[in-house]
This record gives C-alpha cells, structure tokens and sequence, in this order.
C-alpha cells in the first residue's frame, strides 16, 4: 500500500497536460477518468460517471434503510450486507448478499470480523480503468463495490448515556471506519454515504443521471465522510484520554483534545466588514440555543447578530418562572425584566436603557405572541427577536416590520447537562466547564439582614450579572434592571457609570440593590453605589479587604450577602 499512490498517479495522468489527476480540477478530473474495458472500467464516460451496479450496506441506525434499498434494487443495484442490517433487508423481502458471501468468511468473534478482508477492500479501492488493479482483481476474484452506505457504532451516545468502560469499548467500531476510508480514498469511482440524512440526495442522484454519479457528487461525500470519520476517532481519543488523565475517574481535558464543528452557514461578513466568516455547530448541541434555533423571518444573520442573540437567549433562559425579557445590545445586556406577561417585561427592560435598546436583541422565555410583537415593532428599530415559539399573529405582526430576523430556538432543558466552553487565544485555546452555577450560598455577612423582596431582587441582579462583561455591575429592583455598569477596567467606575444610566433613563435608585460580578476590592464601590440609594449588595467575596467592605456597610445600615 505504502507504494501504490506514486504507481497509481503514474497510471492515471490526463493525455492532454501530462499532470497527476489529483492535480486537475474536479471538472478536469471528470474528463481524464478512465479508459479500457471491463468491469473495472469501460470506458470513459462510464468511469466519469460510474453506473452503481453492486452497493455495501452495513448501518448501526436502520433510519431509512429499507426505503433505500427499496429504491436501489429498483435500479438494478446488487445489495451486499452484514449481521443485523442483512437481517433488517430480508425480513422486509429484498435480495440481499451476505458479505460472508463475499468474503468466503463467516462473522466471527461477536461481529468483531466481518468486513476486513480483501474481497470487501479491493472491490472498495480499485480503481477502474488501471489495468493492474483490473488484473489483480480478475485474478483473485474481487468484484468492484460502487457504493457504499455505512453508519457507525453509536460510540458517543453509549458514552453519553454513561455506560461502563468495557460497554464503551466495544461500541468502538473497527471495520466500518477502515470501508469509510477506502471507499472515500477511492472518490472517482466509489460513492460512500455515511448519513441517512444523505439518503434522498443520493436516490436523487441516481435519478437524474440513469444511476449513476457525477464526480462532484463523490467528492463532496468522500469529504464527509473523512469528516464523520474524524469525527469518531476524536470522540474516542478524547474520552479514552480523559478516562486515562483521570486514572480511571475521568477527566474532561486529556493530554491531546480534538473538537469538531459542522458548518451552518457562510456569513457575509466577520465582526468587522473586511472579515471572513462562518457559523459552525457542535454535534449534538443543545436544544433551545442560538445554534438550534429556526429563523422564521428577517434577512440572513450576521456574525455580530449571532453572538448577540446567544448572549440574549442565555440570559433568559436564567429566569422566570415568570415571563422575562432580555435586550442586549454589543454582547451586553441593557435591560432585564420579570412581569406577569412578555409585554410587561419587555416594557420594563426597554425602560432600563431605551437609547441601547435602539437595534438592540431581544429574547424571551415564553412564545412570542401579537402584543408584545406590536408593542415591540411600533416603538423601536430592533435587529433580532428570539423566543421559544411564536404565535401566527405574532409572526404576522413582526413580517409587517421589514427586514426584522424573528428566531424561534424550542424549549430549552431545565436544566442544562455539562458542557465546555472555549476561548481561542494567540496559538492556543482555553477550556473550561460552563458557568452552570450561581451561587453555593447566600451568606449575610452584615448587621442588617436583607428582606425578602431585597432577596429576591438580589437574586434577579445576580443572574442578570453573569451575563454582563466585567467589571459587571446591576442595580436592579421589583424585579428589574435600573441600571447597567459593563466592562469597566475599574469597578467604581462600573457603579458609577450604571447610576448614570439610570439617571439617564428616568430610573430612580432609591431601595434598589446592587450586583457584582466579582468581589469589590475597597469600600468605594459600595460607598458610591449606597449613595445613589442602593441598600441592599450581593458579591462573590474573597477579597483580602472584605471585612473593610463590610465594616462599611454596617456603618451605613446597609445589607450584603456572598454567594461563595
């Protein structure tokens, strides 16, 4: 094998440039395809776009499977197959080949060995049209296989559904990703389909061209499929490396991790103009995100439109359960509010700070329904509204608005499973566990133990503060926020900056608390803060000047809780 690639490009050259057909475009690739007779190759249209005579169908999911088989047996298209997926295709009355057939082998060691033999690789790489591959092939008995369908071992589900070692073990699959590969390495003339999801693109295919297909069709799935097969040797290679890192106990960062994201869309744009972007999506991301929400109306999103609609949508999905509203405007929340209806809410947040409002995202934690989308659209220009559902009116109401983009993301869990979150730096990349917490406890460290209703707004403003740049701070009260002071390079200057806010904004601060995203290193914040009329602080704490903190807010009457 080590010395067919160079043997292979010196066989299959185009007459017309002398170059490598690897070399060639793909449109070039089509015309230089193959020459010669035989099953290997007739000639060369036949070889551009091979007719699929003989497929292999070996699939974990049945999703899909016999319709398939249904509509290439109708073409005329031989079915080999293995074990279960054999037993699936005869028991719904189609023609199948057993790959033991095949192979001259039966399935031995628990379905261990079944497709690593040279009757199921050779069919699988030979190439069509090169007389010693065809020589070899007619020597040894090795009929070409022109498609080949396979899914994997659900690996990463049996992992996700935690089960023990040797049970995850043994889902690793061996033969299927070994076909993957050679029939993907084999692109001119094999097809291979990894994704039932792939299935009526394939019969569509076969359709239009009397079953054959084109050479682009092949290379876009043999990319997939070396895709999907990336994809399986990094699930296993970081699960295997973290049960190593963590002697047995687990760990979520092994020595060497590998991560892989599908591509949703092309953006027109990056953060800035001059940028290039796209949207890529984790496998298996969570339902009730920005990466698993529909877009129902609007023009396309942009980069900025979708890093400012995950930051809204996280933010709500913090609240309730009453109806809640969040307006964020440059990855910052600029208003936040509970009431007894999305209206009410979104009317209190848009109060907050109706200048950022302006172009602004906002989210929800109920469907969106007529009223607040009327209210909404008559009283601002906004860029994205994002809810779990919306009603027909509701749609209606936000169509009649040009150009607004109205997502629909699903019910989101109650609560969210582990995760990991990354930030790329220079040459590297930070992983951490996501932020799911909010607190261990709410300790009163003051004389003056807040009241309830402090409490629960204190509570609100710390949820709120999660979701805004540090230095972060949030005055917030009735369950909502007054004023919002983000990404200040000093915290005194966060208070500060939200009091202004809420002067700006006809807010008044009288009895309001105060959230802090980290601990307040002097008594200034919380001295500035307390004279714009907040009473009531909730702080991580773990400063080494706490007790001059706290002293502080004793003198003053005021009440402070940690959250640890």
């Amino acid at each position: 094998d080590a010395g067919s690639p160079g043997r292979s490009r010196r066989a299959r050259t185009d007459a017309g440039t002398n170059e490598p057909l690897d070399a060639l475009s793909p449109e070039g690739r089509d015309r230089a395809q193959g020459s010669g007779e035989g099953e290997m190759g007739e000639t060369s249209e036949t070889v551009e776009r091979p007719r699929i005579r003989r497929a292999l169908l070996s699939v974990s999911d049945k999703t899909g499977l016999v319709p398939l088989a249904e509509a290439l047996a109708q073409h005329g298209v031989e079915l080999v197959s293995t074990g279960g997926t054999s037993a699936a295709l005869k028991a719904a009355g189609l023609a199948v080949r057993d790959v033991a057939d095949l192979t001259g082998f039966p399935e031995m060691m628990g379905g261990r060995l079944k497709t690593l033999h040279p009757n199921v690789h050779g069919g699988l790489l030979a190439v069509r049209g090169d007389a010693d591959h065809q020589e070899a092939a007619e020597r040894h008995g090795i009929s070409p296989i022109d498609l080949l369908v396979v899914n994997l071992y659900p690996f990463e589900a049996t992992v996700a559904k935690g089960a023990d070692y040797a049970e995850c073990v043994e889902n690793v699959d061996i033969g299927g990703p070994a076909m993957i590969r050679a029939a993907a390495k084999n692109h001119a003339s094999v097809t291979v389909v990894v994704d039932p999801a792939d299935y009526d693109a394939l019969l569509a295919e076969m359709a239009a061209h009397d079953g054959a297909t084109r050479f682009g069709f092949r290379q876009c799935f043999a990319a997939k499929a070396y895709a999907r097969t990336a994809a399986y040797d990094a699930a296993i290679s970081n699960w295997l490396g973290g049960v190593t890192a963590g002697e047995g106990g687990g760990d979520p960062f092994p020595p060497i991790y590998t991560v892989q994201f599908r591509k949703s869309m092309a953006l027109r744009y990056g953060e800035n103009p001059h940028q290039r972007a796209a949207f890529y999506v984790a496998p298996g991301a969570e339902p009730g995100s920005v990466s698993t929400a529909r877009q129902l109306l609007g023009k396309e999103l942009s980069y900025n439109n979708i890093a400012d609609t995950d930051a809204a949508l996280e933010c709500v999905k913090e609240l309730g359960p009453a109806p809640a509203c969040v307006i964020v405007k440059h990855a910052n929340p600029c208003g936040v509010a509970e009431a007894a209806t999305s209206a009410a809410a979104y009317d209190r947040a848009f109060k907050t700070d109706p200048e950022s409002a302006f172009g602004g995202i906002i989210a929800f934690n109920r469907a969106l329904d007529e009223e607040t989308a009327r209210l909404i659209v008559d009283r601002q220009f906004v860029e994205v509204i994002i809810a779990p559902a919306a009603s027909e009116a509701a749609i209606a109401a936000v169509a009649a608005k040009k150009n607004i983009r109205l997502l629909v993301s699903g019910p989101w869990p109650a609560a969210p499973g582990p995760r990991l979150d990354y930030k790329k730096v220079a040459g590297g990349l930070l992983v951490q566990t996501a932020d799911l917490a909010l607190h261990d406890k709410l300790e009163v460290v003051t004389r003056r133990k807040p009241t309830d209703v402090e409490i629960s707004d204190l509570v609100f403003a710390w949820k709120v503060a999660k979701y805004v740049k540090s230095n972060a701070i949030v005055y917030a009260g009735g369950g909502a926020t007054l004023g919002i002071g983000a990404g200040q390079m000093s915290r005194v200057n966060s208070v500060r900056i939200a009091a202004i806010k809420a002067e700006h904004a006809g807010l008044s601060l009288a009895g309001s608390v105060v959230a802090s995203d980290a601990f307040f290193p002097f008594a200034d914040g919380l001295l500035a803060a307390a004279e714009a009329g907040a009473t009531a602080f909730i702080q991580p704490g773990g400063s080494m000047r706490d007790d001059e903190v706290v002293k502080a807010a004793d003198e003053r009457g005021l009440s402070m809780v940690l959250t640890g």
